[in-house]
Order: C-alpha cells, then sequence, then structure tokens
C-alpha cells in the first residue's frame, strides 16, 4: 500500500512489538513508509479489512481475489545461473537460467518501488524437524499475503525467539511491481526468481499465494537432497497402527482429499521430508482446492470454509449475505482455501511420522483407460514416479482449459524440482528399498470412456480401495497382471464394482479400450526416451510394451 496520506493504520501501534534484530536494512529494504512484523491473524485481519485487500464471509474466513492470475505462472519462474549451484541444477522448462547481474538490477528496482510504501514481514520457519528446519522471512505488499504466510508456514514459539530470528532464505511479494521483459529480460511483466547464493526469491505481477508456497518448496526441494532427504511433492497421514502413508501427485489428483481421512490422522497435505529418522511436512498449514467441495465427501475440509482464520482464493460470494459458493466456478476452477493445519481435527501435532508402509503414487486419467489401483514393483514405482503421468486440471496453471490436459510431469512435481529428476529417483529408491515401503498406483481419474463420455471414478470407490490397501487387506485378494503396464490388478476389493476394478468392462468397445490403452503406453514410452540416460536398465524394463 502506498499510504501518501500517512494515515494510521489498526495495527501500526504494534507493528514494531515483535520486530526481529536482523532489520529488513541488513536486506537492502530501506526508506519505507513501516514495516509491519509479524502480526497475529486477528491483527492482519484489521489491515486487511482497512486496505480493503478482502472481504469477510460468512462465519469468518476471509475472500480475497488474486487478478489476474489465479493459478501459478509457471513459465515466469527463473533461477539464477551462478557458480556456487549451477552444476547441480536441472536447467530446462521449469528452471530457466537468469542473469545475475540481471537479477541485481531487478531486485534494485523492486526495493526502489517498496520505497515510502507499507510492508509485512512474517519471520517463520520451513519444515517440522528441527534437524532439517530452514528459518525462513516472507516479506510482502499485501496484508493478506502476509496472512497466508502464517497459516501455510510454521511459526515461532515466543517473542524471544522472533527477536532473534535471521532468516536463512528470504521470499519479497510484490504484485504491484511489474518487471519489464526490455530491461529485466524477463519473460514477460510477471517473475518468480530465485537466487541461491544470495538466498532470496523475488515475486513481482502475480497476487496467487500458490508463488509464495511454492517458491518455498523449490528452495527446500534443492536444499534437502543434498542432505540425504528426499523432498517429495505429497500428502502424509498415518493409521491407528501407527503406520504412515505418502500420496504423490499433482494438483487436481486428490492429494488433499485423500489424505484428510477421518479415520487416519494427517501429517500433512502437500510437502514433505523423508529422513532417516522418518517423514515430516515442509509446512504448518494447507491449500486445499474447494471447487464444488463436498461436505458429506470432504467434511473436513469443507469445514474450514467456514473457520476464521481461513483465506479463500477467488470464490465467489453474496455480496449482501456473504455467503460463499464453492460451486460456482466463474472466476476459476482453482479456488483454493488456507488453512492452518491444526483446522484438521486429527491432524498430527508434531508434523512427523515414522517411515511410511505404503507409497501411493495418484494420477488422474483423463484418458479413461488405467486402473483404479494397481501394485507396483519398486522398479514400476521408480518408473511412474519418474513419469509423473497425470492430467492437468483447469484453473491449476495458467493457461489451461476446460478439458484436462494429458501431461507428464516428472517426480510428480516437475515445476518445483531443482535437481535432476535422476537425483531425486536414486534418492526414493534408496528409501523404498530400506524401509520395505509397498507402493501402488491409484487413478482418481475417467472410468467408462475418455472425458466427455465416460465419468471420473467415485471419490467413494477410491477410498474403498485406498482402505484395503492401506489396512493390507488388498494384499491379500487375487491379483492379475496388466498386460500392458506390467503392474497387477487387485480382482476384488469390498464395495467396488467389478467395471470399476476392470475399466474395460465399463467401455461399450473392447478394442477401442484396448487402443486407447496402447496410445497411452506408447505417450509413456516417448515421454521416459528424455530420462533413459542414466537411469538403471531394470527401471528402464519396468515400463509398459506397447
Amino acid at each position: 500500500m502506498n499510504n501518501l496520506l500517512d494515515i494510521k493504520t489498526p495495527a501500526q501501534g504494534e507493528a514494531q512489538a515483535l520486530k526481529s534484530d536482523y532489520g529488513l536494512e541488513s536486506q537492502g529494504l530501506a526508506n519505507l513508509r513501516m514495516a509491519y512484523w509479524n502480526l497475529p491473524t486477528e491483527a492482519l485481519y484489521e489491515e486487511i479489512a482497512f486496505r480493503r485487500e478482502a472481504r469477510i464471509s460468512h462465519n469468518g474466513p476471509i475472500i480475497v481475489h488474486t487478478g489476474k492470475h489465479t493459478g501459478r505462472s509457471a513459465s515466469d519462474k527463473f533461477v539464477v545461473k551462478e557458480g556456487s549451484t549451477e552444476e547441480n541444477i536441472w536447467w530446462g522448462e521449469y528452471n530457466r537460467p537468469f542473469n545475475p547481474d540481471k537479477f541485481n538490477d531487478l531486485y534494485n528496482r523492486m526495493q526502489g518501488y517498496l520505497q515510502g510504501r507499507d510492508v509485512f514481514v512474517q519471520d517463520c520457519y520451513a519444515g517440522a524437524d528441527p534437524n532439517y528446519q530452514l528459518p525462513i522471512r516472507i516479506i510482502t505488499e499485501y496484508a493478506w499475503h502476509s496472512h497466508f504466510a502464517r497459516n501455510m508456514f510454521l511459526m515461532a514459539r515466543t517473542h524471544e525467539e522472533l527477536r532473534r530470528h535471521v532468516p536463512e532464505f528470504t521470499v519479497i511479494a510484490a504484485p504491484g511491481f511489474k518487471g519489464i521483459p526490455q530491461i529485466d529480460s524477463t519473460a514477460t511483466n510477471t517473475f518468480i526468481v530465485l537466487n541461491f547464493a544470495q538466498k532470496l526469491c523475488l515475486i513481482g505481477n502475480t497476487g496467487y499465494g500458490g508463488e509464495i508456497k511454492k517458491s518455498v518448496f523449490t528452495i527446500l526441494n534443492y536444499l534437502l537432497p543434498l542432505q540425504n532427504v528426499m523432498s517429495m511433492h505429497c500428502s502424509a497421514n498415518i493409521g491407528v497402527r501407527g503406520d504412515t502413508a505418502l500420496f504423490f501427485g499433482l494438483s487436481g489428483t486428490g492429494k488433499t482429499t485423500l489424505s484428510a481421512d477421518p479415520h487416519r490422522r494427517l501429517i500433512g497435505d502437500d510437502e514433505h521430508g523423508w529422513s532417516d529418522d522418518g517423514i515430516f511436512n515442509f509446512e504448518g498449514g494447507c491449500y486445499a482446492k474447494v471447487i464444488q467441495l463436498s461436505p458429506t465427501a470432504e467434511p473436513q475440509i469443507y469445514a474450514c470454509t467456514r473457520r476464521f482464520g481461513t483465506i479463500l482464493e477467488n470464490v465467489p460470494y453474496d455480496p449482501v449475505t456473504r455467503v460463499i459458493d464453492l460451486d460456482d466456478e466463474s472466476i476459476t476452477e482453482n479456488t483454493r482455501a488456507s488453512y492452518p493445519l491444526d483446522y484438521i481435527e486429527n491432524a498430527v501435532p508434531e508434523k512427523m511420522g515414522g517411515h511410511p508402509q505404503n507409497i501411493i503414487l495418484l494420477t488422474c486419467d483423463a484418458s479413461g483407460v488405467m486402473p483404479p489401483i494397481a501394485r507396483l514393483t519398486p522398479d514400476q514405482a521408480l518408473y511412474q514416479f519418474i513419469s509423473g503421468y497425470t492430467s492437468k486440471i483447469a484453473g491449476t496453471e495458467a493457461g489451461l482449459g476446460k478439458e484436462p490436459e494429458m501431461t507428464f510431469s516428472t517426480c510428480f512435481g516437475a515445476p518445483f524440482m531443482v535437481h535432476r529428476p535422476a537425483f531425486y529417483a536414486d534418492l526414493l529408491k534408496r528409501k523404498i528399498l530400506k524401509y520395505g515401503a509397498n507402493c501402488w498406483l491409484v487413478n482418481t481419474g475417467w472410468i467408462g470412456g475418455p472425458y466427455g463420455i465416460g465419468k471420473r471414478i467415485s471419490i467413494r470407490y477410491t477410498r474403498a480401495l485406498l482402505n484395503a490397501a492401506l489396512d493390507g487387506k488388498l494384499l491379500s485378494v487375487p491379483f492379475k497382471k496388466d498386460p500392458v503396464f506390467g503392474f497387477e490388478v487387485p480382482q476384488q476389493c469390498d464395495g467396488v464394482p467389478e467395471n470399476v476394478l476392470d475399466p474395460s468392462g465399463s467401455w461399450s468397445d473392447h478394442e477401442f479400450y484396448m487402443q486407447k490403452y496402447r496410445e497411452l503406453a506408447t505417450r509413456f514410452v516417448e515421454n521416459f526416451k528424455k530420462y533413459e540416460e542414466g537411469c538403471p536398465a531394470e527401471v528402464k524394463a519396468a515400463g509398459p510394451k506397447k
């Protein structure tokens, strides 16, 4: 906010009360009108309302409109190419190189933009395991982004801890600041630029909260694997027997929904590390898709959309009653809710768990040919992990239309992976073999035909299959080897019809089904050629046979 009239804001009197001794001047930010340090949620609500950044909805959540960007702007992400990290980074589509001098010029212009303006600072942490915890600082132009940081990351416990906080990485988000491609060498006016040497991330010209969250994830994806910690785009939960399960998958595949199981305790919904001590959440909150959220199928997440402290991104509402409409996709299908993890009733307070007994690889198959669940060997799991097959669901990225788009996103999160895929795959294989996890491929996509003809698999069936797998019951039923992919498909499961377990039975034309299945297998094989170099022979052999 550019407060030209120097109007006193609701929290101005308390703005410096929780200030770190390591001030913003140390990071090159000077001549600010006011820095608001570590404001609690209640104070941020007042600032958000005062600045008219959002509306307060029925029952208390704030509703924000993120502007032009209602999803990640993946083509606008860059990594500064410099000597200390250059050899480690997987340069290409998702890690575009950025000139160090251009980065300095861009930062200088951003520093100039912020002069005379208000900023909000949250000093927090990423990583629940104290042995691998990263102190971070989130500096934002918007008060609601500061609230988002409080929801999504791990907070300090005492005022003294905040006073002594020194960030090891800083993210600065200034939606009002635009890059100039002719000057800054950005692709558009929007940019997300990571500099590992300066331990700094700059975000401009986008208000989408997910850019802040995923930038921190990308940072951890670089740093932690160098310490033998597997960084994962997955959710995690724990059963009554203390068994941990991981759910890998891209947005729209069901990571958040399926891990928020009332019969299991939630470790986290999106980002985790796997060390030699077990699993730990990177975050302190959840960031769930809420379009057409069901109070019966997803009761815990649904309840969070009615709580004070939740941030609802791009959710339409009645301006008179302030009642939200989760079925309205007029702004975007990528409507989101950000809320603290402890809003989920059975969340694990420590955000940590033991080594996983089951690993679930989630895919959303829009072609309607994949089985709803299949048992994988470790090598097949690695093949699927490197492939990362799914369908992009409308709204999660800029430029997507209504129809799901088939994609292969290696490691189930290519836009956030900084090392080469083989680096993560080797680390994952060593973990699977060392700790003996069962691996499963679960399809949450379409049956009875492709998108537009068939229908999406009922979440009731998916939950029944998952419960049987996690409880160990599915291990004892008859399996049939798939003729194309080679994995094993269960022949029975309580509560799931046979024509769901065998998707070919739900197609009216079996030959047409097999044609489409082989076409998908061909896509797998062609895609995997990009990763064959350096890939073990046994993993290559674990792919489909055309």
